[in-house]
């Protein structure tokens, strides 16, 4: 079993990097390392952003949650699709248009402020970083049930790649790479969901309805919380995030950056719900299977092992090592792919705000950014994947997603408002992160509404972001109206009329070998490449 699982996971660690090798040859601007220049199709980039958004949790997380949880823990896949629709209707276009190469770009474009774009640089970094921690204690967590090596050793490898192929061809290279690994990690989990559901089908194990309680609730039934107290707040607290988060993640924005134009950027929007939705069909079955089959697991609290062992535990020889080492092969290109596209956010962000914008300074930037969170990976305590990805999309629920949807749609929103917005929800929430991945609060708080609020704190942060940015920017002054119509234009005028960020000078065109350390020149609104 140890051998067969190695040579999947190195087969699918090898054929990563080559096709990373691959993209290597065609990034040669710094265009090319932001946003692949903006070439990218509606295929292609629906295939790419579905690899990376399809992480550790959903791979191994979510199976497990269902595994645990039972049906409350289907908001987790139906919140992780559904936040894409939010995605096309609100966001897709008008961001791709504003002509923007990273949310600070947009920041600073919508609002003029230099500050504004500086916070909102943190705040993807911060959010980013959230995201990265889970996907290489994951990584530790997947060679050591495997393969019996220190947890470390995945760790390490996972970003070892990601570092190589990220700091080598930046958005160019790994386009590619994460469009192999969507289509990998669809094969890895539904050959072993359809294999198990034909083996129950046909088996001669009656669906037992006793082993499918939890502790306290019927685990078929909805209202039996999320392992804690006040369920009902966890659950519409999870909706909040999954639904919202979406709209605020770094690493998924970027992505329809690298569309030609708006309209693409829709069609991109349209396919990933396809692609994603067809992908979390077979999680939950797994998660079914595993709360079936290997119910120790799940007492154990080990569910997030639940999907790595199933395969082996359920089928006999040759057929359950082999499918044991496809889903291996799997939860690596999860890891690797969510990995890559988060450096890249991290990456480019840095380079551009901190460093001087060049290819050097964002080789630089994603050999710093990749090497601190895998230090805090180490540190940090361990939750549940998706519990901690959660997290990650409460903090973007509660910090861009609120800069966005207001900065698109509202003509009110000001630098201040939007900053106040920004501090009050990511204070709320990144409290609540810190708190929970440093090992919760305290044994007597554990059964009170801070340990709710700590755990899921979307329903409290998110609410205050937005009522913060609102009622400030009604209190302070913004930019005149002769120009936050302008700024609208651009953002909302289908790109046939020539008015949107289509047709601004050079904007199409492949740029420099370096990049400006500020990307705007004094019209706001003008990317000079």
């Amino acid at each position: 079993m140890p051998g067969i699982t190695l040579a999947a996971l190195l087969l699918a660690a090898i054929a990563s990097v080559g096709i990373a090798v691959y993209g290597v040859r065609l990034a040669r601007t710094t265009s090319d390392f932001l946003v692949a220049s903006r070439s990218v199709g509606a295929g292609w980039n629906a295939a790419a952003i579905s690899g990376e958004y399809l992480s550790a949790a959903s791979f191994l997380g979510v199976a497990g949650l269902i595994a645990k949880y039972g049906a409350d823990a289907l908001w987790y896949p139906v919140g992780f699709t559904a936040g894409y629709l939010g995605l096309l209707l609100f966001v897709a276009a008008p961001l791709r248009r504003s002509g923007a190469y990273t949310v600070p770009d947009f920041a600073e474009f919508r609002l003029g402020s230099l500050r504004l774009r500086r916070l909102s640089a943190l705040t993807v970094v911060l959010i980013c970083a959230v995201y990265l921690i889970p996907q290489f204690q994951g990584a530790g967590l997947t060679l050591r049930i495997l393969l019996g090596v220190p947890g470390w050793v995945g760790a390490v490898a996972v970003a070892a790649i990601v570092i190589g192929t990220v700091a080598s061809g930046g958005m160019r290279s790994i386009t590619f790479v994460q469009a192999f690994q969507y289509w990998l990690k669809l094969t890895a989990v539904a050959l072993p969901a359809l294999v198990l559901a034909a083996h129950f089908l046909h088996g001669d194990r009656v669906f037992d309805t006793t082993e499918l309680s939890a502790a306290g609730a019927d685990w078929l039934t909805p209202g039996g919380g999320l392992g804690g107290p006040h369920p009902m707040f966890q659950v519409y607290s999870l909706i909040a995030a999954t639904f919202l988060g979406t709209m605020g993640l770094p690493h998924v924005l970027v992505r329809f950056y690298t569309n030609p134009d708006g309209r693409a950027a829709r069609s991109t929007a349209v396919t990933v719900i396809g692609l994603v939705g067809l992908f979390y069909l077979f999680p939950t079955l797994l998660g079914v299977f595993a709360r079936l089959y290997v119910p120790g697991l799940v007492s154990a609290d080990k569910s997030d092992a639940a999907v790595l062992l199933l395969p082996g535990s359920v089928l006999d020889g040759l057929p359950g090592q082999l499918l044991g080492a496809l889903v291996a092969a799997g939860a690596i290109a999860a890891f690797l792919s969510t990995s890559s596209g988060l450096l890249v956010s991290i990456a480019g962000v840095v380079s551009t705000d901190i460093l001087r914008g060049r290819i050097r300074d964002f080789r630089v930037a994603a050999l710093v950014s990749g090497a601190v969170p895998l230090g805090l990976s180490f540190a940090v305590a361990s939750l549940d994947l998706s519990r901690t990805v959660g997290l990650a999309f409460a903090v973007a629920a509660s910090t861009l997603c609120p800069l966005l949807v207001l900065g698109i749609w509202w003509r009110g929103l000001t630098a201040r408002g939007a900053a106040a917005g920004l501090l009050a929800g990511g204070l709320t929430a990144g409290t609540a992160t810190v708190v929970s991945v440093s090992g919760g609060v305290p044994a007597h708080l554990a059964g009170g509404w801070l340990a709710a609020v700590l755990g899921y704190p979307a329903a409290v942060s998110v609410p205050l972001s937005f009522l913060t940015m609102i009622v400030v920017s009604k209190l302070s002054t913004g930019q005149s109206a002769r120009e936050v119509a302008r700024i609208f234009v651009r953002m909302h005028a289908p790109e046939g009329l020539g008015l949107g960020a289509d047709r601004e000078p050079g904007l199409r065109q492949a740029g420099p070998l370096t990049a400006p350390k500020r990307p705007f020149t004094a019209q706001p609104g003008t990317f000079a490449e």
